[in-house]
């Protein structure tokens, strides 16, 4: 019986096509109205609807050495050769050059002995005219049929939220706003499967947040309990008000 801390070994036949299709929607809404009076922002399509791989490039995704479920990996920069099918001119070194929310990271969410299922989590911007477009992130899932060493189905897309994006003019300044939506997938769904050893992809989310994040990695709890606690460990509570969230890049 195999359990969590089981590792196996991921390949792909470099020599098998994939096909993606990208989709950027238009975008919905920016505080500042740059959605309608920048031309680059109105105007932002994929740069490729379609394009054929070589499953080759995806090997990027995996990891070098036999991981187990939960189990995080970085992923190689030649992810970038996707990354301009939505656009000409990704960059992974973001504006925000803090060394904390850089990166590229995977994790072995699910596997049996005919499936495994990969997520993975990059931040990466695109340089358009004038400025810089820069997704909250890019979250994906990568499904490999383990015997034929072949790609099941891929997506890589920018999470939907009341806010998704950060951009910057160079003439006027910084904006927030709405995409509903920017992807990259195959046209194929996985079946549902029944997996020997899995986390669910809340757990797999929080492993790759925490590579991005060090904050992740503290045990927080819930106003209520810490209230509890406090006068119990005669501690001090800390109270800190946010008008954007911490663990991407839309704010």
């Amino acid at each position: 019986m195999r359990t969590l801390s089981d590792k196996i070994t991921l390949n792909l036949d470099g020599d098998a096509k994939v096909s993606i299709k990208a989709f950027i929607a238009p975008i919905e809404y920016t505080q500042y109205n740059f959605h309608v009076e920048w031309d680059a922002l109105a105007n932002l399509q994929a740069a490729e609807p379609e394009k054929q791989y070589s499953a080759s490039i995806f090997r990027v995704f995996l990891p070098s050495e036999p991981v187990s479920v939960r189990e995080c990996w970085e992923i190689e920069e030649d992810v970038l050769e996707l990354l301009r099918q939505l656009h000409p001119n990704p960059r992974l070194d973001l504006h925000i050059n803090n060394g904390d929310s850089l990166g590229l990271w995977a994790c072995l969410r699910a596997y049996n002995d005919e499936v495994a299922d990969i997520m993975f989590r990059i931040h990466a911007e695109f340089a358009i005219e004038s400025g810089r477009f820069t997704p909250s992130q890019f979250a994906g899932h990568l499904v490999i049929d383990r015997i034929k060493e072949e790609i099941i189905f891929f997506q890589m897309h920018v999470p939907n939220g009341t806010l998704n994006f950060d951009v910057y003019w160079d003439t006027v300044g910084s904006d927030i706003g709405y995409c509903p939506q920017m992807e990259l997938r195959t046209s194929t769904l996985p079946d549902d499967a029944e997996f020997t050893a899995s986390i669910t992809e809340e757990k797999a989310e929080h492993a790759l947040m925490s590579c991005f994040y060090k904050f992740q990695q503290i045990n927080w709890v819930s106003l209520e309990e810490a209230l509890e606690i406090a006068p119990a460990q005669q501690k001090p509570i800390h109270a800190v008000s946010l008008d954007g969230p911490l663990f991407d890049e839309s704010c």
